[in-house]
């Protein structure tokens, strides 16, 4: 079976009415019996092209129990701009047929037929075209169509695939002027389908870019039910995955009219808190849906729309601008067409015309609102009699409207490739191609695989001067204006170019938007509208997702501390470098505060005078007993012990001064090591002073003579010794590891202050020191103890008993108390401990005896000290 017999085949199968019949002689034959289509207008030539256009937009019922043959039924709503293609595709076939340049030898005729803006009409129509079987077509002689090698069309990506499909196994080619779909791309599935019109895969990355640049990161999808709007918010949603853009809603416009469908989708807009809707939809579905918004006066919304009704000025109408007055949408280039708008008025409602375009009485009845019929009660009783006199005016109709020409242009484009493809056929050498061995293709029996072929590498100049070529895919190169609608002063839509989107694969994208000329929709005014769903997090802040929400819902979550953030939404906090900490705002890292305990600090000057005022109490103390060195209670008290003693507590009071300051090297040394041997001197000092007193009130024994060992130069060794242990380990941990100058953080090693403190250098160092000290305090407490039972008049066991107590207390407060503390108060801590220690031996020990030397000398004999 040839390849028409195969096509006609699929035509009988597809087609209600084609039927198999009886024909002369008995043989089987295809007659067809109904006809597929609503209309044809067809003009002959050398090289017939076939044309799809969408004339009515509403296609009759089918017949689907298939019990009787269904009678003729025609389609409904002319559509002006559909019609506007097809004399467009006629004007640019006769302006070739006039070029003695392209074509001279050739003629180009036409065939175009109205699809009803439905797959299966759509589908019939082409089949029939390619077959040559229709029933009959105004304007032939004989009745019968011939066979046409290609067509230009459908306007529709779903019925462009349906045709490609079935095409396509037959290389039959096709090329679409405004079929968008980014599917039919694939060159494996649609191996003959071509197209004037961009890829919607570029429209998407400019609406992408679009949303970003004016930072609209909650939106609102809005698309038909077909492959054009399934497929293009598909491909948008892939181009907005990880820009920060999520999408509120995602609503799909029925094909079937449903009021109730259409009213929940309105709701779910009205209802949002996006404020910017894009709307990826044919002009059908986009008048069902702007219906209801102009009937529910929603008018706070910024609309985007796509290419296929951005310029559609039925949309545009007054009534609808309150609530679409704004709109910015991408539209395919627009093109000047020399010769054009003349062309498309010069139809008229008379024989002629009529006999060759059967749509031209309709046309002239939709564009004027009256009637051609001649019977005035068959009529609607709205409409007035056509008088016949009616003019055409250029720019005063959808159909003569030639100041946006954009898919008509696609139209005009598609025309000229054909044209020019046939004329790389016409212009072949053999040898030229490498195709069909090599020989050139027969121009009177055009076999479709040639023209697929010559198609492919067609690169021309159109009339108007733009380059044109098909890619790889059989794309165009991608260019769009972006479109505003701005409202004339007269109340009506104008069309404003504001920017534009160029692209094309394997190149830098080139997008620009005059943001100065832009009339921004839903009552913004001048101000771009803000549609976010939740605000940008100010300085200080940062994102916190809400759980179960798109990411561009979230809360302000303040940064820690540490942590700033400097821009306006923040997603994620920067913890501040070394030596810098967050200021109170978390707005920008300042340098960290140096702090140690200074002698500036208000702590620091009370510990210093409390520090002096012990050093000179001391000092006065010392004076007494010098003055008073000769008295009774003096000589009783071991004179020499008593000087060393209060001369250690002078050291004690005076070391606390070297812990007040900014930490050197030296003064970190000399403070742990000053501290240490002065406080083991003191206190060898008194625990000599306790075991002079214990052994002379126990030795009880007759010529027992106990104090032999006890001498004051006996007691000055054993001083010696004990304060000479203390300066060895300091020297020691001086030279295996000192004390030095650190830093740190006042919380957990950071903070916005740092802490200039002494590190002990060896732990092991600095708890032999303090254990020192507390071995030999602890044995005096013992050891006082033990004697605080003699004779009233000579406490001075019960005084160093006391004295010692009040030293551990304090030393053993001292340890949690120093661990807690923050930063410098840990010095301060320090420091009140050997205060308080210094203070309760000096009170302890010296206060009494400065008092009966001072205030009651008449105690202060050895009478009354031996008395009971």
């Amino acid at each position: 079976m040839s390849l028409w017999g195969w096509l006609w085949l699929l035509y009988c199968l597809h087609v209600p009415g084609c039927v198999r019949g009886l024909y002369g002689g008995g043989e089987g034959a295809c007659r067809l019996i109904a006809k597929p289509v609503s209309g044809t207008v067809y003009q002959a030539g050398d090289v017939v092209i076939g044309g799809l256009f969408p004339i009515h937009v509403e296609a009759p019922l089918p017949e689907q129990e298939f019990r009787s043959i269904k009678g003729h039924s025609t389609c409904t709503i002319f559509y002006q701009r559909a019609y506007r293609w097809l004399q467009t595709m006629i004007f640019a076939v006769e302006e070739i047929n006039r070029d003695p340049a392209l074509l001279p030898n050739l003629t180009l005729g036409f065939l175009a037929a109205d699809t009803c803006l439905s797959e299966g009409t759509t589908l019939g129509a082409a089949l029939a075209m390619v077959t040559g079987q229709e029933a009959s077509v105004v304007g032939t002689d004989c009745g019968t169509t011939p066979e046409v090698p290609i067509i230009i069309g459908d306007a529709r990506s779903s019925a462009s695939i349906v045709v490609a499909q079935t095409l396509g196994p037959f290389d039959l080619p096709m090329v679409s002027y405004f079929a968008s779909c980014a599917c039919l791309s694939d060159t494996w599935r649609y191996p003959s389908f071509f197209r004037t019109v961009p890829s919607d895969a570029f429209q998407a990355r400019g609406m992408a870019k679009l949303l970003r640049q004016l930072r609209w990161v909650w939106v609102g999808l809005v698309s038909g039910d077909d492959d054009y709007g399934k497929f293009g918010v598909q491909l948008l949603l892939q181009e907005l995955q990880g820009s920060g853009v999520c999408v509120a809603y995602s609503e799909v416009i029925p094909k079937v009219a449903s009021q109730r469908r259409i009213r929940y989708i309105v709701d779910t807009i009205k209802g949002s808190t996006a404020r910017v809707v894009v709307t990826f939809a044919i002009t059908k579905d986009a008048h069902a849906l702007m219906e209801e918004v102009v009937r529910q006066n929603i008018t706070d919304k910024q609309w985007i729309a796509s290419e296929a009704w951005v310029t559609d000025s039925t949309l545009s109408s007054p009534e609808n601008l309150p609530s679409l007055a704004g709109t910015i949408g991408f539209a395919l280039k627009k093109a000047d067409i020399p010769g054009l708008g003349t062309f498309l008025t010069r139809l008229h409602p008379d024989g002629d015309y009529q006999k060759s375009d059967p749509f031209v009485w309709e046309l002239w009845e939709e564009m004027f609102v009256c009637s051609l019929g001649v019977d005035l009660s068959m009529t609607l009783s709205s409409r007035r009699q056509c008088t016949g006199s009616e003019v055409i005016g250029e720019g005063e109709s959808q159909y003569a409207d030639v100041s946006q020409l954009r898919a008509s242009y696609n139209v005009y484009k598609a025309v000229y490739a054909i044209a020019y493809a046939i004329q790389d056929m016409v212009a072949c050498r053999p040898g030229d191609r490498m195709f069909n061995g090599g020989q050139c293709p027969d121009i009177r029996k055009l076999q479709p695989s040639q023209i697929v072929h010559y198609l492919r590498g067609v690169n021309f100049s159109t009339p108007v001067g733009e380059s044109f070529h098909f890619d790889m895919n059989g794309d165009p190169p991608a260019s769009y204006d972006i479109i505003n609608w701005h409202v004339t002063p007269g109340g009506k839509a104008e069309f404003v170019q504001v920017g534009h989107f160029l692209s094309s694969e394997g190149s830098d994208d080139q997008f620009h938007i005059d943001m100065d000329k832009v009339v921004w929709g839903g009552g913004s005014g001048d101000e771009v509208p803000v549609s976010v769903c939740s605000a940008d997090c100010p300085p200080g802040t940062r994102h916190a997702v809400q759980k179960g929400r798109p990411e561009c819902c979230f809360d302000c979550l303040s940064c820690a501390e540490g942590e700033i953030s400097n821009t306006t939404g923040s997603v994620e906090c920067i913890r501040c470098p070394e030596r810098f900490w967050s200021n109170p705002d978390r707005t920008a890292c300042i340098p960290q505060l140096v702090d140690f305990l200074s002698y500036s600090d208000t702590m620091g000057v009370i510990l210093s005078v409390i520090s002096v005022s012990g050093a000179t109490l001391t000092a006065g103390a010392l004076a007494t007993f010098l003055y008073h060195r000769h008295t009774a209670l003096v000589k009783a008290n071991n004179s020499e012990l008593s000087f060393l003693l209060l001369l250690s507590l002078k050291l004690c009071f005076l070391c606390a001064l070297v812990f007040i300051g900014q930490p050197k090297p030296w003064t970190c040394m000399l403070r742990h090591t000053l501290f240490g041997i002065s406080f083991v001197f003191c206190i060898s000092c008194l625990l000599s002073r306790t075991v002079v007193v214990l052994v002379a009130f126990r030795a009880t024994l007759p010529g027992e003579n106990l104090m032999r060992y006890f001498s004051p130069t006996q007691q000055r060794m054993g001083i010696s010794l004990c304060t000479l242990i203390q300066v060895l380990i300091c020297v020691l941990w001086l030279a295996l590891a000192p004390p030095r100058p650190a830093e740190r953080g006042d919380r957990e090693g950071r903070g916005p202050r740092v802490v200039l403190e002494c590190e002990v250098g060896s732990v092991v160092g600095f708890s032999l020191v303090l254990g020192y000290i507390g071995l030999l305090a602890s044995l005096c407490l013992l050891l006082a103890f033990l004697a605080r039972k003699l004779p009233d008049n000579f406490n001075e066991a019960k005084l160093i008993t006391f004295s010692m107590l009040i030293f551990c207390a304090v030393w053993i407060s001292f340890i949690p108390a120093y661990v807690s503390s923050p930063g410098k108060y840990t010095v301060a801590v320090e420091i009140f401990a050997i205060l308080a220690s210094s203070f309760g031996l000096l009170f302890c020990l010296f206060a009494p005896k400065c008092f009966i030397i001072l205030l009651r000398p008449e105690r202060n004999t050895k009478k009354h000290m031996m008395s009971k």
